[in-house]
């Protein structure tokens, strides 16, 4: 089970775990789920492809509206959840369990200075 108090979040609503130095599952957040409403469609990217930072990887459909999904880190895309393919619904279900998007594998440690922690990301939601 995924412990969100040890997540890192970027204003944009993704969320980062850091596995190991190197190595990062990314995601969106609960909110994003919520003003999405419900997801009909993940694109996700292919397995070797590279990322830099604010990069696109991946766009989220719902009845509502489309959005972009950036990289808050920069790596090679390791694994993507192909699950989401076929149950997109698994995003609003499980955002931080199941509903994953891909892990990333970084050619450094992954510098996580510039993104917020829980606290931080629960007031930035505060001023929305």
């Amino acid at each position: 089970m995924t412990d969100i108090a040890k997540l890192f979040y970027t204003k944009e609503h993704e969320w980062i775990e850091v596995i190991k130095d190197d190595y990062v599952r990314i995601g969106i957040t609960e909110y994003a789920v919520e003003q999405l409403g419900d997801i009909v469609f993940v694109e996700l990217p292919e397995v070797g492809a590279t990322l830099s930072e604010e990069d696109e990887f991946s766009t989220v459909e719902s009845v509502k509206s489309t959005s972009e999904i950036f990289a808050p880190v920069e790596g090679s895309v390791a694994k993507v959840n192909s699950a989401l393919e076929d149950e997109p619904e698994k995003l609003n279900e499980s955002p931080y369990e199941e509903g994953w998007l891909i892990e990333l594998q970084s050619t450094n440690a992954v510098d996580t200075s510039e993104l917020l922690d829980e606290k931080g990301y629960q007031d930035y939601l505060d001023t929305l």
